[in-house]
């Protein structure tokens, strides 16, 4: 099994003369909570299609679990999945329905069974026979949430998981993030505009800027590197400088 959940090496997304995703290599190594972070722009979700195979890169290579998600993505397809609060699920089916369309995607056998755990776990029981367009924003995070872990994905990329949940929801669900990780031994990449939370549960960071990896490191390490007292600052260093950052110049 290979080190590495992901690998990407010159990794580049154009569309027709707009650079989206500018030559970027990465690692993230298998079992970790990384955070993929960066303004609006920055190239996180362009990124993130390509990793799931939604879009081929114009150039680069990427390996996920070990295998070439160019030319044998059907291979580990089933082993991941994403989730995102700001992608609408069907409104007319009930949450029931929609996760067992989803599951029938990834050819659960155990469908009702993974679906009444994830109810119980994700605190969906009260509104799983409602329909998906009805429910609360808060509701429809944890909705995004179980739909991503239908099928115990050894690798989970995850959009703002905590948008639009209240603190007490919102801290509940790191728990049982950094406990499915740690139980599982999943990876996970985490693209969040919550800086509290990634201090919280990751152990690296990528920092993208104009289509680019800027920086990396530790989140505590990052701090220093920087000469800042948090993440956040930061991330706001970075986001507010004109120019691209080499990474030899960061600190300066």
């Amino acid at each position: 099994m290979s080190t590495f959940a992901i690998r990407t090496n010159k990794l580049t997304k154009t569309f027709d003369d707009v650079t989206a995703v500018d030559a970027i290599s990465i690692e993230v190594k298998a079992g970790t909570i990384t955070a993929l972070l960066g303004g609006n722009g920055a190239g996180k979700t362009t990124t993130i299609a390509m990793l799931l195979g939604l879009l081929l890169p114009t150039s680069g290579k990427i390996e996920i679990l070990g295998e070439d998600m160019v030319k044998s993505r059907h291979r580990v397809l089933g082993r991941m999945n994403f989730g995102s609060p700001y992608v609408d699920l069907p409104k007319r089916l009930t949450v029931r329905e929609n996760l067992r369309v989803f599951a029938g995607l990834y050819g659960l056998r155990q469908a009702r069974t993974r679906i009444k755990e994830l109810s119980s776990v994700l605190a969906l029981d009260e509104f799983i026979d409602r329909p998906t367009g009805q429910l609360s924003s808060g509701q429809r995070t944890r909705v995004a949430l179980a739909k991503a872990l239908i099928n115990a994905p050894a690798l989970l990329l995850l959009d703002e998981p905590t948008a639009s949940l209240d603190p007490d929801t919102g801290d509940w669900i790191r728990s049982y993030l950094e406990e499915y990780a740690r139980e599982t031994g999943a990876t996970i990449l985490l693209a969040s505009h919550n800086m509290n939370e990634v201090n919280r549960l990751c152990s690296d960071v990528l920092m993208m800027k104009q289509g680019q990896v800027v920086d990396s490191g530790t989140p505590a390490g990052l701090v220093e590197k920087y000469g800042h007292d948090t993440l956040e600052q930061v991330f706001l260093d970075i986001a507010r400088r004109d120019n691209k950052l080499p990474q030899e110049n960061a600190a300066q």
